[in-house]
């Protein structure tokens, strides 16, 4: 839990305690249940929808058109967990590997495991036999609820039940006649076992609990209200529903929590299989679609796409920005061409079950660069890495943060989980991050990819955005280059526009007549893709391991 909030000493404008060198939220409290109140996070969602339940689809498959109301969602999640309870006897604490595309049956699955106090573990679909083998060892499942096309690839000897098979429909069939018999399940009980992204390391396995769950379901619902108070104020029109398109997975925490989110609050979800960027485009004209959860680079392919600007586009409201710092240079372009599209910047981690800040209201959105105000019931440090300084507004460091978000630890790897959250239960985020006076935090880059040019340290995110403001430029990523003599360099992978014959020379004059000496980009490759994870982060690691094995004669 937060400390609670200082009655005196704190900067009302910065959410500043010198005395504790402690950022608090600056957001209204939102109410939680008690701690001893037995709740799992799918009940909470459920008990907060509106009654009668919401007129609207809770799911549109994108593909198909086939859609779910309310109703039946929750009556699917009821016959499911029957099932799951009689037929497979899962007990609460058991863990259920899940593996699929984002399709209709998973937010039944994920809701079903989680009302008995299961454990829901979802699994990128297009991971290997050998990652699905590591992801296994870690979380220990006693059955798996798998794809067709990727329940080859499981480990023989854990049990799978192939989603859409006879055996599968059974469950459901059998759950409607035994339902699943009501369970006190904490909410300190795990409710998920999340696999980080792995840009920087093997995949770990984060344990989330319910109360982590409630907690970010609750900051959603509490920055909802807060818009909608600021809109009426300003005599604006009531929000249409939302009808969120799920482009992101949703085994990404990015995806889990908007899914969780989106259901609580009796909106729309339009599920893809898979993203494609035109077909995004179409399913926003075809469903109306007001919100647009991306990352940075769907912004950028927005911006010079001109079937963006044949598209229908005029339902869409919002775009929330998460899974890399979005640059004020992409942000202004894209305001220029979508004026009337807000873009919500927000920031978060696997291991804060996907939320630390977000920008609410139209004031705090056109604050480009910054990921917004700390979300309720969180406090934070900026902590020098270097001396352990922890410092106050305006300073860089390394990001920690403290709050009911923050989750129970890596799963099989206690070290890491010191190494992570201390004794007080502070998450080192490893971001180098700083709040200005406002409160509004900004993320800098990630510590341990800063580049490191003859002892000044360059962040690779600072000269992506450069790179992607330039016409012909359709993807770029910056990577360290090992130096013998500057121990690093800034190097550039950049995809070329379509007809473009930019240079090297052209791509390192255009980054140098905008920054320092220092930080100029010194290496350039042509490719035809950046390699990101599927929440959009670039893997640096890949980009470094192709640059070296290229070697100089072949840059």
């Amino acid at each position: 839990m937060a400390a609670p909030r200082p009655s005196g000493g704190m900067d009302p404008r910065s959410g500043f305690c010198a005395a504790t060198r402690t950022f608090h939220s600056l957001r209204p409290s939102a109410a939680l249940p008690p701690d001893s109140l037995p709740a799992t996070a799918a009940a909470y969602a459920f008990s907060i929808l509106s009654s009668p339940l919401p007129d609207r689809p809770a799911l549109v498959d994108a593909a198909t058109s086939i859609s779910v109301s309310y109703p039946s969602f929750l009556a699917a999640v009821r016959s499911l967990a029957g099932g799951l309870w009689s037929v497979l006897g899962l007990r609460p604490g058991d863990v259920v590997l899940v593996v699929s595309p984002s399709r209709i049956d998973v937010p039944v699955i994920d809701f079903a495991l989680m009302s008995i106090g299961a454990v829901v573990s979802p699994a990128n679909p297009a991971s290997t036999a050998e990652e699905y083998t590591h992801m296994v060892a870690l979380s220990r499942p006693v059955v798996a609820l798998a794809a067709p096309e990727v329940a080859a690839k499981l480990p023989r000897n854990l049990r799978c039940v192939v989603i859409g098979s006879n055996e599968y429909k059974s469950l459901s069939s059998a759950g409607g006649v035994a339902p699943s018999p009501p369970v006190a399940v904490k909410q300190s009980d795990t409710a998920a076992v999340l696999y980080s992204s792995g840009t920087t390391g093997r995949v770990k396995a984060a344990a989330v609990s319910h109360r982590n769950l409630i907690a970010v379901i609750s900051a959603h619902r509490n920055n909802r209200v807060i818009a909608e108070k600021e809109a009426a104020e300003a005599g604006e029109e009531p929000l249409p529903p939302t009808v969120t398109l799920f482009p992101l997975p949703l085994f990404h925490v990015f995806g889990f929590m908007m899914l969780l989110r989106s259901v609580a609050m009796g909106e729309t979800a339009v599920l893809m299989d898979r993203f494609d960027f035109i077909a995004a485009l179409r399913a926003i004209e075809r469903y109306r679609v007001t919100l647009l959860p991306a990352a940075p680079p769907v912004l950028v392919a927005m911006i010079k796409s001109e079937e963006a600007r044949r598209c229908d586009l005029s339902s869409l409201l919002f775009i929330g920005i998460g899974g890399a710092p979005l640059g004020r240079e992409v942000a202004e372009r894209f305001a220029a061409i979508f004026p009337n599209i807000e873009l919500i910047q927000g920031y978060g981690l696997t291991e804060t079950s996907g939320s630390v800040a977000s920008t609410v209201g139209p004031d705090e959105c056109k604050a480009y660069g910054s990921v917004g105000k700390l979300a309720s019931h969180l406090e934070a440090k900026i902590v020098d890495p270097s001396t352990g300084e922890v410092l106050g507004p305006g300073q860089r460091g390394e990001l920690w943060v403290r709050g009911p978000v923050v989750m129970k630890g890596y799963v099989g790897d206690d070290e890491a989980t010191a190494a992570t959250v201390d004794s007080e239960g502070w998450l080192k985020t490893g971001d180098l991050c700083y709040f200005n006076e406002d409160g509004l935090l900004y993320i800098v880059d990630r510590l341990k990819e800063l580049i490191k040019y003859k002892g000044y340290q360059v962040p690779p995110a600072e000269l992506e955005h450069i790179l992607n403001s330039h016409p012909d430029i359709m993807d770029a990523a910056v990577i360290p280059y090992p130096d013998e003599d500057a121990g690093q360099l800034p190097m550039a992978f950049i995809v070329r526009k379509p007809g473009s014959n930019l240079t090297e020379q052209q791509v390192m004059d255009f980054v140098a007549k905008q920054v320092a000496p220092y930080k100029k980009v010194r290496r350039v490759a042509f490719v035809s893709a950046i390699p990101k994870s599927p929440a959009g982060k670039i893997l640096r690691r890949e980009l470094v391991e192709q640059a070296v094995s290229m070697g100089t004669s072949k840059l």
